[in-house]
Order: structure tokens, then C-alpha cells, then sequence
């Protein structure tokens, strides 16, 4: 559960922060006095503007903090035959996915995971770990390199940002519009935006941003399921339902995830979690992605 609570405490804390500076610079105060906390229009787009630039943000920049967050060592010119089988292999599957070759790393960790990040499709990144590379097969490691590519043809980086950036829109904005309503029904405050408007403001973020994450969390697993059946496409069926299988017995073995929070919803397998709601899950048990796979879905 820490990890879910790190990732939720991540994006809450976000819209707090927003919050926070919105007040601060008296943008808040602004709107109430030119009645546009009022103006439902006005008040959207308004919180659309914020909404969307954080995930933007991190959109662009998710490249750069991938790397940095997991010490991934970007393969610029393979030193030996298995960075070079690495290299082949990703711009094999980039040519049948039709997509610009992505950068390919490797990031310094035992558990067997890979990562597929970056803000355009053509300009992506794909990592594997040193784990999975020491103990899955070739047939297996393609098979799991197809997954990450099948999340990048699919702009599946692009789709989160934009259902993050709506969730965020929402919330700030219902938040604002129920507060507004709280502030003049209880406290009885006529004259713009009060104390209880900003507090009322603040926890219905957090309440709000948590159902907002759930939200987040069913379309991560679903596309789980769409980047599986790319994956089986690109690199075969039985070979992937055999990585999997392999990271099931990883699972089994309660091998926590060694790569960042913030990056857990783009790797293969979302790694063990002790007692983590389904809701909360970026990915789907690994027993229902495989099952997936031998019905065709």
C-alpha cells in the first residue's frame, strides 16, 4: 500500500500545491471579484489551463526524469553482442509497429521490469532492467520489448496525460464550485471567497483527487491488456504469455518494483503489492493478462 499511497499523495499534492499558489497570487480572489468564480464557463476553462500544464509538463519531461529516476544508461553504441541484439531487436519491432526508432537503455536493477516512456511516439525511450536480462530468455525479452513497444504505437504515454489532464480539470473545477456553494450556505459569506471556501477547496482536492485516481488507474489496466495483444502481434503469442508467466513466478516471490512510483504505470508488470485494492492497481493480476492472451482478447 505505500506505493499506492505514494503515487495517489503524488497527484493530490499537486492540486493542493495549485491550490496553495492560486491563493497566494490572489489569482483566486481575482476570479471572485470579476464574478468569474461564479461563471461556470469561465471558471472551466480557467481550471482546464491548470489542469492540463502539469500533466503536460510532465509529459515532456518524462524522457529526462525516466532516466534519472532509474540511472537507465541510454545504448548510444553497443559494447557488446547482447546491446547489440538489444538495438536490433527494438528497431525490429519499431519497424513492424511503424513507429521512429526509440532510444533503448538499460536501467541497474534485479527485479525483471522494462519501461516505455516519452512524449511523441517517434521520439520515445525503452528500457529494460539488468535483471530481466540475466534471467529471461531472447524469445522472452522480445516478447516484453513488443509490450513496450505496443504502448508506444498505441500512444498510450499521450492518453494518460490527456484522461490526468481531464481528471485534473474536474476536480480543481467541482472542487471550486462545491466550495463556493459550502461558503455561502454555512459560513454565510456574501462577499467574495472566504476561509471556508479555501479550506472546503483543499479536502475536497484530496477526496475528489482520490476518486479522480481511480479513475486513472482503470484505463492503466486496460491498456495493459491492449499493449499485451501488441504484443503478441509483434512477437508472438506463446512467447509472450511465457514472459509473463516468468514474471508471475517473480510476483509470487513477492519481488517488490525497484523502479520510481511515477514510472510503475509504464513497466511491464506493476510489481508485488502487499495488499493493494484492485482499484488501485496500475496493472491487472498478471493471471488475467495471460488468460487474456490464450482467448485472444
Amino acid at each position: 500500500m505505500l506505493r499506492i499511497g505514494l503515487f495517489l499523495g503524488t497527484n493530490i499534492a499537486i492540486l493542493v500545491l495549485v491550490g496553495f499558489i492560486l491563493k497566494i497570487l490572489g489569482l483566486e480572489s481575482y476570479l471572485s471579484s470579476q464574478g468569474l468564480s461564479g461563471d461556470t464557463t469561465s471558471l472551466l476553462v480557467f481550471c482546464a489551463i491548470f489542469g492540463f500544464a502539469g500533466s503536460f509538463v510532465s509529459l515532456l519531461l518524462s524522457k529526462f526524469m525516466a532516466k534519472r529516476g532509474t540511472g537507465t544508461r541510454i545504448i548510444e553504441q553497443p559494447a557488446n553482442a547482447e546491446e547489440r541484439w538489444l538495438v536490433e531487436t527494438v528497431a525490429e519491432l519499431a519497424n513492424k509497429a511503424n513507429i521512429g526508432m526509440p532510444e533503448v537503455g538499460i536501467f541497474p536493477a534485479q527485479q525483471s521490469n522494462a519501461f516505455a516512456t516519452g512524449w511523441n511516439k517517434n521520439n520515445a525511450l525503452v528500457a529494460v532492467s539488468q535483471g530481466l536480462l540475466q534471467r529471461f530468455s531472447r524469445d522472452e525479452v522480445r516478447a516484453v520489448l513488443a509490450h513496450e513497444i505496443g504502448h508506444v504505437a498505441n500512444g498510450d504515454m499521450v492518453t494518460l496525460t490527456l484522461v490526468q489532464g481531464v481528471l485534473n480539470t474536474f476536480v480543481m473545477f467541482f472542487a471550486r464550485i462545491i466550495g463556493s456553494i459550502i461558503d455561502k450556505a454555512v459560513f454565510k459569506n456574501e462577499r467574495g471567497n472566504g476561509i471556508g471556501y479555501f479550506m472546503t477547496v483543499m479536502v475536497l482536492q484530496v477526496v475528489l483527487g482520490i476518486l479522480a485516481s481511480i479513475v486513472v488507474m482503470w484505463f492503466s489496466r486496460w491498456r495493459e491488456f491492449r499493449a499485451d495483444a501488441a504484443g503478441s502481434q509483434l512477437a508472438g503469442r506463446a512467447a509472450m504469455i511465457a514472459a509473463l508467466q516468468k514474471l508471475q513466478v517473480e510476483t509470487q516471490a513477492h519481488v517488490p518494483s525497484q523502479m520510481p512510483e511515477t514510472l510503475t504505470a509504464f513497466g511491464i508488470s506493476g510489481g508485488w503489492k502487499e495488499t493493494a485494492s484492485r482499484l488501485f492497481m496500475t496493472h491487472p493480476p498478471l493471471a488475467e493478462r495471460i488468460e487474456a492472451l490464450r482467448r485472444g482478447v
